[in-house]
């Protein structure tokens, strides 16, 4: 039986990878060049020394304003996340998990700081009873550690929880952890190859939480 839902949080609550690929790719066609998703894809939900202006250098040979662009790149994403809402059905679910009794966590390889900020100004964040963030672990996603300690924070055990991710290296870091998984990709990750997950949907709004709980355990 499910006991604990936890949440993955850049691109599953917020859209927040869309906004910064469309950025990033923006500074990059303005440079006379493009980011492709088979690079970027693979550094969506970890941690990486992947450094886009780097790369950026290398494709168009010759140097950039590393300062400037970073700058850039920084006012366009915060432009762009300053009118986002939560992804459609987030609220719905969260909601949803209360009225089941369900136990709310939610695991992220951003920090602390930055889930916290964007969770208080979406007014989600007394949904959560736990959250284990880059700063709780050494190592993130796709290493299982995050899930781990949240569903140790939660008092449940991983084969009782559901995790709900939008990246393949989220949705490989709870399968590793031993939980279920649902994918809900976004725009830019919809394109990602996953591997093992146990359902998946398109939007939270397409079915409700107790209807995915009811398929999962019905399958095993």
């Amino acid at each position: 039986m499910i006991k604990a839902i936890i949440f993955d949080f850049d691109g599953l609550i917020l859209d927040t990878e869309t906004h910064e690929y469309e950025v990033l790719q923006e500074i990059f066609k303005e440079q006379g060049s493009e980011l492709p998703m088979s690079v970027w894809g693979k550094v969506i939900g970890t941690a990486s020394d992947f450094n886009p202006l780097v790369y950026l250098e290398e494709q168009i040979g010759r140097s950039v304003d590393h300062e400037h662009l970073t700058r850039l790149q920084k006012e366009k994403f915060e432009k762009r996340i300053s009118a986002e809402a939560a992804r459609p059905g987030v609220e719905a679910y969260l909601t949803a998990a209360k009225e089941l009794g369900l136990k709310i966590g939610l695991a992220s390889s951003s920090s602390y700081e930055w889930v916290s900020t964007y969770l208080k100004s979406l007014n989600l964040i007394d949904y959560f009873e736990c959250i284990r963030t880059s700063d709780h672990v050494d190592f993130v996603k796709p290493d299982p550690a995050l899930y781990i300690e949240a569903a140790k924070c939660l008092g449940v055990k991983p084969s009782e929880c559901l995790a709900f991710e939008d990246s393949a290296n989220g949705a490989l870091a709870a399968k590793k952890a031993g939980m279920y998984c649902t994918i809900v990709p976004n725009s830019v990750t919809a394109h990602l190859e996953f591997g093992e997950t146990d359902h998946r949907l398109e939007s939270m709004a397409e079915m409700e939480l107790e209807k995915v709980i009811s398929l999962i355990e019905s399958r095993n």
